[in-house]
């Protein structure tokens, strides 16, 4: 190789690696995991806690009981862009 050529490492540094593996972990079942819910068993107060939902706990039992998720946007409970960051967080039992 000629000396004024550049060397590239063939494998990304490990310490890069290990950060994804981190955020990996922590996405899928570290703090901020949470239960999945029932909208027509869980409290207001536990409504509240999902994450991208904000305060509307008092609006989801408002309008129980449900039979789907998707009642959340017939029954114009949720906005549609509100809908899409708890839907994976509630469920009907």
């Amino acid at each position: 190789m000629p000396s004024d050529a550049l060397a590239f490492p063939s494998e990304p540094p490990q310490v890069q690696q290990g950060q994804a593996e981190i955020d990996r972990a922590e996405d899928s079942a570290g703090p901020r995991a949470i239960a999945i819910l029932d909208l027509n068993t869980a409290s207001a107060a536990d409504l509240n806690k999902l994450r991208g939902g904000g305060a509307i706990g008092r609006a989801i039992v408002a309008k129980r009981p449900y039979t789907s998720v998707e009642q959340l946007l017939s029954k114009r409970v949720l906005s549609r862009a509100v809908y899409d960051k708890i839907k994976d967080q509630v469920t009907v039992r």
